[in-house]
């Protein structure tokens, strides 16, 4: 239900008539009058109503850089809608980037891709409908990200995608549907890196395009003082440089007990110390599937919190993980990653020679740990830090 303890809300913005001719924007160029593109008309000086519309673990890193350039200037309102809602994923993330609570939660829990993506355009739809934002911003590519844009761009209320532009090429991941679809329904599409301009552009996407940088390294520097001071590997009775680190939670690795039960055998026999803080859905697979022992060889914990993971991650010798976010944040802070799926989106880490990719096959994943072992220089593809703010550009130039 909808946190009612919200901001007053203020006298929506009309729409423009259908009527009233487009305009030319210097930045932007034609400007549609109504339909797909159109955007209400405010004052230069007038705040933005914007609504971010988030629902799992990284979205919610994604999203706090984000709220806090916004917030300064502008009503900034944040919508969950409760994709993740195992109290590891959720609550406990608000906590340790210490967001507020959001001004409405949608409760959707679990159930199949359509299911998930129905409930939230089902309930998302009245909070926008209500609200009137200028524009609802999504991040990423999950149900949540598809279900956000879908519901706004029908009611053509801009859209905003943050982390445009990534492709996998493996259409097999849902999350590569989710991307495309988001992308062609955007309004403004801010990209991470030059690759994924390059990858909208060989699919016909100019207009509303800005390379802004990553806002997973605003938030990796913004905590990163906090981070050190944490010592999460010490207090779990671990040396620095001298355990793994394994993250695993993609459908395609521990939805199928053989391909699950590989990738822990193969891990299990390094004859290192691996930690593994294993993800709610990994914890159930392993249940169904009876791979407890499998995994015993393993040191396994319950999900850590944002920061305290980042803690992990920096002491660690090397991550092995099928995360897209783990992968970046082992390359912000010159941990090599090996990555247990046969692509990557964010191709730059693999072309630097900070990560590799392995699959799931056992020979390869020993080999990565006993050989892979970068130590080149890590350009600076993700930007400076300061992504959140060239977002709050844009969307102020835009709006």
């Amino acid at each position: 239900m909808e946190d009612h303890r919200v901001q007053p809300e203020r006298e929506p913005l009309p729409p423009r008539s259908p009527g009233e001719g487009g305009s030319r924007d210097p930045l932007w160029g034609s400007v549609p009058a109504a339909g797909k593109g159109s955007y209400r008309v405010r004052a230069s000086a007038a705040p933005l109503r914007l609504i971010s519309v988030v629902g799992t673990r990284p979205e919610f890193v994604q999203v706090e850089p984000v709220l806090r350039a916004l917030s300064r200037s502008h009503e900034a309102i944040l919508v969950h809608t409760g994709q993740h809602y195992d109290p590891t994923m959720s609550a406990m993330i608000l906590r340790s980037l210490k967001l507020r609570r959001p001004h409405a939660t949608l409760g959707v829990g679990s159930g199949s891709h359509a299911t998930q993506t129905a409930r939230i355009v089902e309930r998302l739809e009245p909070i926008l409908a209500r609200r009137r934002p200028h524009a609802v911003l999504v991040f990423g590519d999950t149900n949540s990200t598809l279900a956000g844009a879908l519901t706004a761009s029908k009611m053509e209320i801009p859209v905003a995608h943050v982390e445009a532009g990534l492709r996998s090429y493996n259409r097999a991941m849902p999350e590569e549907l989710n991307r495309i679809v988001v992308d062609h329904l955007s309004d403004l599409l801010f990209c991470p890196t030059a690759a994924a301009v390059s990858n909208l552009r060989r699919e016909g996407l100019r207009k509303g395009v800005h390379r802004v940088g990553d806002v997973m390294l605003d938030s990796a520097r913004a905590w990163g003082s906090a981070v050190r001071r944490r010592h999460v590997a010490r207090a779990l009775g671990l040396r620095k440089g001298r355990y793994l680190l394994l993250t695993l939670h993609r459908p395609g690795n521990v939805d199928d007990p053989a391909t699950l039960s590989r990738i822990l055998r193969a891990v299990g026999r390094l004859g290192e110390t691996v930690l593994f803080p294993v993800h709610p859905r990994t914890r159930t697979r392993l249940r169904r599937a009876r791979l407890g022992s499998t995994a015993s060889a393993l040191r396994m914990v319950e999900p850590l919190n944002y920061l305290d993971f980042l803690s992990a991650l920096m002491d660690s010798g090397k991550v092995l993980t099928d995360s897209g976010g783990v992968q970046k944040q082992a390359y912000f802070f010159g941990v090599p990653c090996i990555t247990l799926r046969e692509e990557t989106e964010w191709v730059e880490t693999v072309r630097s020679g900070w990560n590799t990719l392995v699959g799931t096959r056992p020979g390869a994943i020993a080999r990565a740990v006993r050989e892979f072992s970068p130590v080149g220089r890590r350009p600076q593809f993700y930007g400076d830090g300061h992504a959140a703010e060239n977002i709050l550009k844009a969307l102020e130039a835009r709006l």
